[in-house]
Formats: C-alpha cells, structure tokens, sequence
C-alpha cells in the first residue's frame, strides 16, 4: 500500500505506519480525492481511512425506503467516469455500487483502512506531521490531512424532544437508523418532516401502508424531474455512451445552474411555476396554496426533488395526504396536534433532518491545542486559516455535491504539486480579516441548528464561496495557490529542548528562508508570520501530470 515506517510509537512501542496523504472518509468525496491523488500525484503514499465496514458513505448509510439521489446522476457522478444509466435519479444502491465499482476499477479499495475511525489529529510543529490516533489507539502520521467525511454526525440524526412519547403505544422510527426488519404494510403511517427525506419516504411507503400522513410545521418549495432522462436516452442511441453521458452533464449543469440564478434574481416567477406544477400533479390548487405555499422565496432553502411527480401521484390517489400543524404531544394511538386533531399511527417517522458535524466530528489540535473550527475561517472553502496541511471537502449546496467535491480534490493536488516543486514542506493561509458569514448559506434548520460549529466564509477571495459551478470550473484550475498563503520548510534537527513542554505554535519556522515578520522568531517555535515565506509567485502552472492509473472507462 506504499506505506513507510516513520518511527515508534511512544505510547506502543510499536512502528507507526506514514503516509505523505491521509484521507478521512471512503464516500463520494473520498474515492474521487483518491482517483484525482493518483492521477495527478502517482508517486504520493495515501490511505483512507473508513469508519465504517464498507465503501460508500452517505449511500452506504442510509436504507430507508426509496432512498435515491436527489441531484440528477449525471452531475452527482464523477466526470472521470460518466454515468451511463438511462435512470437520472437513482436510488441508494445503484449509487453505492458505482462508487464501489469506481474504487474497485482504479485500484483504490487496497488503500481504504475499513472500521478506522478517527478520534484525534495532532499537528506537530516540531516535525511537520499530522499524528492520526483512532479509536482502537492505532497511530498514523501523515504530511497532510484531507478529511472527505462530509458534515453528516453518522452516530445520531437530529431528533426533537416530542412531549408525551413515553405514552405512545406504536413505534417511532428514525431514517437514519431504519430497521431492517421494519413491517409497515397495511398500517397506518405518520411521516414528520417536509424535506427531502420525508419526500423520498412518503411515496415509497404509501405503496404498502394503509396511508402515509406528511406532517409538516410548514410547506417546503418541492420541483419535479423525470426519472429517467429523455434527452440522455436519445443521446444514448446515437452516439457512444462517454459522449451522451457528457453531452447530459453539460445540459444539466446549464439547466440547474439557470434555474438557481433565476430562482434568485426573479422569485416570484419561479414561485408561480413551481405552484403551477403543484396544481398539475395533484389537482387541488386549494390543497396546494395550503400545503404547499412556503413562506420563504426559492432557493432559501434546498429545493426538493420529486421523480416523475411521485409524491403528488400519492396525494391524488389518496394514499398519502399533507397535514400542516404543529405537534402538541404523543398520545398512545398517535400525535395529537396543536389544532386539537390526532393522527391516528400505528408508525411514526421522524424525518425532522440530520444532525451535521464538521470534519467527520475528529478532534483537532495544533501542539496539544485544541481547534475550534467554528471560531476560523474558511479558506477557498477547503481549508482553515492558521491550520497548516488540513483540508476537508465540502460541496455545493445549490447543486450536485460531487461538483464542488471534485474541483476541491484538483486544487488540493495542485497545492501539493506546488509544494513538491518549491520544496515546501508547510502551507498554512493566512486570513487578512474582514467581515465573515456562515460557510452553508442556507435557513434550513439543519443548518441553522449547526451554524456556530462551522467556519465562516469571509466577504473577498479567496475567502468566499461563491456557490456558482460555472464560475468555479473556470477559475479554481488556475487560481493562485500561493494567495495569502504561508510555506515553510520543514525546521532542522534540534538537540532537546531543557523543557519537556515547548511553547505551542501553529507554524514551524521557515528554515533557510523566513518570510519577512516585524518581530524576531523566539526559538524553534516562531509565531506565525503575517507574510508568506517567499516563494516564485511568477513560476509557471504545474503540469498536468501522467496518465490516471486506473483503467480506461468502459
């Protein structure tokens, strides 16, 4: 696995394994940083590291019924190998095979560490190092850091305090953790929540429940998309399958990123059509100017998917119907609402979102001190300001996840590029302060609740996030890696300190080549340098590196 021995274990005794790049998460995020990291840098050491036992991520994790992308596939897949399924919206399993076969066909699984999950991540100033400790108090060091774990909390989903559901005499289910053995057929089921899952959810089950109740505080914005892409399909038929898969791609990317910019700039257009939509599925425009009538503009909040208009087929059917109320307590034969009604339920679902965390929840710290990643700020939305050699990954939340993921995953290999070449052995940005606002732009209450645990985004490049595909895809190749950004070298071999305990520092000192500073370095453990150590800011672009190592696409 390209592993090397870099030393003992002081806590062992035994040798610990070193990687130039350790990535955290084996989900969408973390095969494409592999498949980009092996392309671009051939001769890079990597792991994953994997809590769970399997490949996949948030497509492994979640199996309640109809879980299925709600992004077209053409856009969620890797552009390094299309989709070529006629099915645009695919469910679950489809997802996690093609991720497995992704990582399968490129040689990446022998490098994924399954039920690794990670506990700490200590930076050492001393030696340029990430020391990864994980839960079963195996050691790992590593260069660079790369955590692709999403912001998910995979342990525990979001889950409110319901008044009286001690004296609730059916059973309360959360997506996260849905039962295997889960019987619903014929019963009477309530679905709490109006985002996506609860979308996904109540379709699928109004095929074999007795009925399927939408329980909502408020109407979420919902736009409907075939599930099998017309237009890829022709293409399909004509021309090579790579080709068409491309073709539907840049179709979808134009049309998604259209429709948010108009979403945004003329609300009131796109409110009208997506009520008109409404109508048209279920019938009622009495039915939908109550349930389905947000008080937000679109796009406030993610938009909604519905397949072939499969939740208003359901409502029309009268397999399944909305309530908007407001709970005031379990009872034993269901929820009793606000209004006085109680919902009968022999199953309650509590689709009432997820719990986010950022960096796969991995305690942080720079020479023993811990990291508050909700008190820094965001750089290029891929890094943190005053944390050397860490990125994580993030996608779009207008868009297809995988997008951003991918663009993110190239610029890192280009920072690591640019470091190889200058002989760097640290890269740490450098905010120069400013106004900031919330890394996720969004009024969900997901996001909302988890605000104060994320890095802010700041109000200029390279600082703010943009959340625009097209605008990114032509300028992320050639931005500058070295903008507000500090290298070093990694500091000379020094007899012991007197002291057990140096003072801490987020920053070895450049050694040969120190970045101007108006106060003197103290010891081996400078303080940070308000300008970068000088390197070619004229040096041309890095190369483009050998072919990808894994196979051709089929």
């Amino acid at each position: 696995m390209g592993k090397s021995v870099t030393g003992v274990d002081d806590d062992t005794g035994a040798m610990a394994e070193h990687f130039d790049v350790l990535i955290i998460g084996a989900g969408l995020s973390g095969i494409g940083a592999a498949w980009r990291l092996q392309e671009r840098l051939p001769g890079k050491t990597y792991a994953i590291l994997e809590a769970r036992d399997a490949i996949g991520g948030t497509w492994d994790l979640f199996r309640y019924p109809g879980v299925r992308s709600d992004s077209d596939m053409f856009t969620l897949s890797y552009p390094f190998r299309p989709w070529r399924d006629p099915q645009s919206i695919a469910p679950g399993d489809k997802i996690r095979r093609y991720v497995e076969d992704t990582a399968a066909e490129a040689g990446i699984t022998r490098h994924i560490r399954f039920g690794a999950r990670v506990e700490t991540a200590d930076w050492s100033s001393a030696t340029c190092l990430w020391t990864v400790r994980l839960t079963n108090g195996t050691k790992i060091t590593t260069n660079f850091l790369y955590a692709c774990a999403g912001y998910y909390d995979y342990a525990a989903g979001y889950q409110p305090d319901f008044p009286g559901l001690s004296y609730f005499t059916g059973q309360l289910v959360h997506p996260q953790f849905w039962p295997e053995d889960l019987d619903y057929t014929g019963r009477r089921v309530v679905v709490i929540g109006s985002g996506a899952t609860a979308v996904t959810l109540v379709p699928a089950m109004a095929t074999d429940a007795a009925h399927v109740t939408m329980l909502q505080r408020s109407p979420t914005y919902m736009t409907t998309l075939p599930e099998r892409d017309i237009i890829a399909y022709g293409l399909a038929k004509v021309l090579p399958a790579v080709v068409a898969s491309r073709l539907a791609r840049a179709k979808n990317i134009l049309l998604t990123q259209g429709f948010y910019q108009l979403a945004r700039r003329r609300p009131g257009l796109v409110r009208r059509a997506l009520r008109a939509l409404a109508v048209r599925g279920i019938g009622d425009a009495a039915y939908v100017d109550t349930h389905f009538k947000p008080l937000y503009e679109p796009w406030d909040q993610r938009l909604c998917v519905i397949p072939d208009g499969d939740l208003y087929t359901a409502i029309r059917a009268g397999r399944a119907s909305v309530v908007t109320d407001h709970i005031d307590a379990f009872v034993p034969e269901g929820i009793r609402l606000r209004s006085g009604r109680v919902l009968d339920a022999d199953v309650v679902v509590s689709a009432t979102g997820l719990s986010l965390i950022p960096v796969g929840g991995i305690q942080v710290r720079l020479d023993g001190t811990p990291v508050d990643i909700g008190a820094h700020t965001a750089y290029r939305g891929l890094m943190l300001d005053g944390v050397p050699n860490f990125a994580y990954c993030v996608g779009y939340v207008n868009a297809s996840w995988t997008l951003r993921a991918d663009l993110v995953n190239r610029y890192i290999c280009r920072l690591l590029d640019h470091m190889d070449r200058h002989g760097w052995a640290v890269a740490v940005p450098e905010t120069p302060g400013g106004q900031g606002r919330p890394l996720l732009d969004l009024s969900s209450g997901y996001v909302q609740r988890a605000l104060d645990k994320f890095p802010r985004q700041g109000d200029r490049d390279p600082w703010l996030i943009h959340q625009n595909y097209l605008r990114d895809a032509l300028t992320s190749p050639r931005a500058d890696v070295t903008r507000d950004m500090t290298f070093a070298h990694a500091p000379a071999p020094t007899p012991p300190a007197s002291s057990t305990h140096p003072a801490p520092s987020t920053h070895p000192a450049p050694s040969t080549h120190p970045a101007p500073s108006t106060h003197p370095a103290p010891s081996t453990h400078p303080a940070p340098s308000t300008h970068p150590a000088p390197s070619p800011r004229t040096s041309p672009s890095a190369p483009a590196g050998p072919p990808p190592l894994s196979p051709p696409l089929r």
